[in-house]
């Protein structure tokens, strides 16, 4: 078995707007953690990007990284067989505004 983070893009302004569409997305990853608690390792939702601190050679900034319109708002940390596997699993993962993102997790040594 593989380790995969799946990472949740989303629109900030559709997620601080609220509202039924937000909150059947919640819900959904609610129902998503349930369906596949035998997989997901772990995952959790970032608070707005206006909280990021940003250190770049050295220096310490107020901010995100970058300024774009789809934010890092949260992940998953699962375990699948393949990538195949993963996709299928991503799939699943609820979104508002936005969309997911599977990166494999680099074993090192």
């Amino acid at each position: 078995m593989a380790q995969y983070l799946v990472l949740i893009y989303e629109d900030e302004a559709a997620w601080a707007a609220g509202g039924p569409a937000a909150e059947a997305v919640s819900k959904g990853h609610a129902e998503f953690g349930r369906e596949h608690a035998e997989v997901v390792l772990g995952g959790n939702a970032l608070q707005p990007t206006g909280t990021a601190t940003t250190i770049r050679d050295g220096v310490v900034t107020d901010g995100p990284f970058a300024e774009t319109k789809e934010a890092l708002g949260g992940y998953y940390l699962i375990e699948a067989d393949d990538l195949d596997q993963a996709l299928a699993i991503a799939k699943e993962v609820p979104t508002l505004a936005g969309g997911v993102e599977v990166r494999p997790v680099l074993v090192l040594g």
